[in-house]
């Protein structure tokens, strides 16, 4: 039977939920709420609660979450005789339903009974001998029995057909397939089961009802995971894992964090944040960003740090542009490069989760600087092309007066941004002090000491070989030990090596945009900056970040071997100069002459560099 959203509406806010609940379970007032012993699990200390003002009960025990409708359900009743039920109690008339309705409300809800009897299967199976690999994964991840117990974990047999003989004459064969737990072959032929040597995650709807399964491999199957398909239950861009759980702990607390993976909501629930949930394997969608914010007004979303987090982020960001209306838009928490919130935790508890959390940015500042990161402003025209790429963003924004104040963000944004650029790049040709005063006496002009040709070379190369490698960080896998060798590096630009060194061992897909956003995160961005300025691609136009990466590398290489040869040179003559004066002989003379005439020296304005010099640029 079909019943219109506005008659259950009326039949939930009519029915007190403490009076239908408290005849089955003695119940405590706790606040606004009350606290009880579940009725559906053993325990002995109360995790069952009770939000009368939300109109929803929730376990923290083992998961168990509905409504005034669902407690009857979860109670035996089917939806029908519950809905009557409650409307006699409440004094409402049960509006009739057409033939056609009542067998599309049926069939509802013999696929929700489907799902609900595989997932208990499936729990069986868990600790069975047939789910011992299953079990031994759960437990090498740290989970204990109460955790399995909270989220319903179970395990799918390897054979072909272990759920199908265990429902067999329980559960139609056609409801199984209908509900994704078994596969029809195209061609014909008998069906079999759809999840096979599996650690199954059951997926809830947001009232907790199980709608479909997730499940992970044991061992080296593909794919790794595996979701339930497409079904009258369950469409995976509408859905969140851990919604029910998410829903009952937002109602104390307005927050939400966005993760990845089954495992990464299980440890964030552990560790206490409860709000946490994931979608199902794609990219957060419109509708599930509607859905988050029934939770809080600003959902974290958590990332990795590496560059596949960059393009997630970024995703996310024009997704939710669209969407944002006043109060209600996304933050954005950056994981360590290497980190998800499950090994994060494991390794270094939760305090370090909740810093990552804390340090969550707004999702204006995180277009910023991804855009800033990835896009020079240094010309007119590259400023202006910046400029058009914001401006796009937000004109999608529907909502008047939050697109009003993202455009003028953006402008103060780039205001402050090119001003301090100015700033740093003004020369200083006076004195300190400032201007001169009336009556003051005249301004001394500082004479400035002209530099060392040599040391000017020296630094002007180094800053080329890093520019290259920021901005083609695949040359890495080539370069990586004579990069580790440089020698005679100044101390900014020898912390920074260390940095890109560490990141790039521990990622093999790192890209320039990912590159930076760590640098950044890590505290090198004004050495960076200094790296990419237009001074430095004056003598090194192969290190522009828009050259193809085989010209980049032939230029390293090139400014590589100069440095290492006059390096080296430099080094001889030192020596051969130190034994002039312990043995000064015609053979030693021809020997330093020698070294001397071999060096090629650059000129006194330090402007012959190796690799295009002046006309480097490109």
């Amino acid at each position: 039977m079909s019943f219109s959203p506005q008659f259950l509406d009326e039949l939930r806010a009519r029915c007190s939920l403490a009076g239908v609940v408290g005849r089955r379970v003695k119940l405590t007032k706790r606040g606004r709420d009350y606290v009880g012993l579940c009725p559906f699990h053993k325990e002995k200390s109360p995790s069952f609660n009770v939000v009368e003002d939300k109109g929803f009960y929730h376990c923290f025990g083992c998961g168990a979450h509905g409504d005034v409708i669902a407690f009857l359900m979860q109670n035996g009743l089917g939806f029908p005789e519950a809905v009557e039920q409650l409307a006699g109690e409440a004094g409402l008339e049960v509006p009739t339903a057409s033939p056609q309705e009542r067998e599309r409300a049926q069939r509802q809800l013999d696929l929700q009974g489907a799902m609900e009897a595989a997932c208990v299967f499936f729990a069986e199976q868990l600790t069975a001998p047939a789910g011992r690999a299953g079990l031994a994964y759960l437990r090498q991840r740290g989970l204990d029995d109460a955790t399995i117990r909270r989220f319903r974990l179970g395990f799918a047999p390897e054979g072909r057909e272990a759920l199908k003989r265990a429902l067999a004459g329980k559960v139609a064969e056609s409801l199984l397939v209908a509900g994704g737990l078994l596969r029809q072959p195209e061609g014909g032929g008998a069906s079999y089961d759809y999840f096979r040597n599996r650690v199954i995650f059951p997926i809830g709807d947001r009232g907790g009802r199980i709608i479909a399964f997730g499940g992970r491999v044991i061992g080296d199957g593909q794919p790794k995971y595996l979701n339930s398909p497409e079904t009258p239950l369950f469409q995976k861009g509408r859905v969140l894992y851990g919604w029910a759980a998410a829903r009952a702990a937002a109602a104390q607390e307005a927050s939400a964090i966005v993760t990845e993976g089954y495992m990464d909501v299980i440890a964030l629930h552990r560790a206490g944040f409860t709000t946490a949930v994931a979608p199902l394997g794609t990219a957060l969608t419109e509708p599930q960003i509607e859905e988050l914010w029934k939770l809080a007004p600003e959902p974290i979303l958590c990332f990795d740090g590496d560059s596949a987090g960059v393009r997630a982020a970024l995703r996310a960001a024009d997704r939710a542009l669209p969407l944002l209306r006043p109060g209600l838009t996304l933050r954005f928490a950056t994981l360590p490069v290497g980190e998800d919130p499950d090994t994060l935790i494991m390794r270094q508890g939760a305090g370090a989760m909740r810093e990552v959390l804390d340090a969550a940015r707004p999702l204006g500042e995180v277009i910023w600087t991804i855009e800033r990161q990835v896009h020079p402003i240094d010309t007119p025209e590259r400023r202006a092309a910046f400029e058009q790429r914001l401006e796009t963003r937000v004109r999608s924004i529907a909502d008047k007066m939050v697109s009003d104040n993202y455009r003028r963000y953006f402008r103060d944004r780039l205001f402050a941004s090119l001003a301090a650029e100015r700033g740093s790049a003004r020369p200083r040709t006076m004195a300190p002090g400032g201007p001169r005063r009336p009556g003051a006496a005249p301004v001394q002009f500082v004479q400035p000491m002209r530099p060392d040709p040599r040391a000017l070379f020296l630094r002007r190369s180094q800053e080329v070989i890093f520019a290259t490698l920021l901005n083609h960080p695949a040359l890495l896998d080539e370069v990586n030990e004579d990069f580790a060798q440089l020698e005679q590096l100044p101390t900014d630009l020898d912390k920074l090596r260390r940095e890109i060194l560490n990141v790039s061992a521990l990622r093999q897909d790192l890209d320039a945009a990912s590159l930076r956003l760590h640098l950044s995160q890590t505290g090198f961005d004004r050495t960076v900056d200094g790296l990419l300025s237009p001074q430095v691609y004056a003598y090194s136009g192969f290190a522009r970040p828009d050259v193809e990466l085989e010209e980049a590398r032939r230029g390293w290489v090139a400014t590589y071997v100069e440095l290492y040869r006059r390096g080296h040179l430099a080094a001889e003559i030192d020596r051969a100069e130190r034994g002039l004066a312990d043995d000064m002989t015609e053979a030693s003379w021809a020997q330093f002459n020698a070294l001397r005439e071999h060096r090629q020296e650059p000129e006194d304005d330090a402007e012959e560099f190796p690799s295009g010099g002046r006309g480097g640029a490109h």
